[in-house]
């Protein structure tokens, strides 16, 4: 992913000026807020999700769930709206969450979610932005 162009680029320094210090931390350096800390993990109200760093709608309130993880959950992101990457780090190999349009980090994806995909975007709230219908 390192060497892909993206839709969204700015600078390091345009990054840290739009975003507060935990969203920097989380989509601009592959971070991972702390489980529970975000409120978005209990919205409940039809709408949309949104990349916190360029805007992006990313899922849809229909298609998330509670996975009891701490964090968002979704099993369907809006066509397009996301990519995915092979993440290394932390002695584990996982599939990374990126924005298709920004490139920032949003998480993980599992093949423990629920059907009809069976699976869990396992998504940092902090990376998120979202608007009520």
């Amino acid at each position: 992913m390192a060497t892909k162009t993206f839709k969204i680029e700015r600078s390091d320094e345009e990054w840290r000026a739009m975003l507060t210090p935990e969203q920097y931390e989380v989509l601009r350096g592959h971070g991972t807020e702390r489980p529970g800390s975000c409120a978005l993990n209990h919205e409940k109200r039809a709408g949309a999700f949104f990349c916190a760093g360029c805007g992006q709608e990313l899922f849809r309130s229909g298609k998330k769930f509670e996975s009891g993880t701490g964090w968002p959950s979704f099993f369907d992101p809006l066509p397009g709206a996301v990519e995915t990457s092979r993440d290394t780090s932390h002695f584990m190999v996982r599939t990374e969450v990126h924005c298709s349009q920004c490139g920032g980090h949003l998480g993980h994806v599992f093949d423990d979610g629920p059907p009809p995909s069976h699976l869990r975007y396992c998504i940092n709230g902090v990376a998120l932005n979202f608007k009520p219908e």
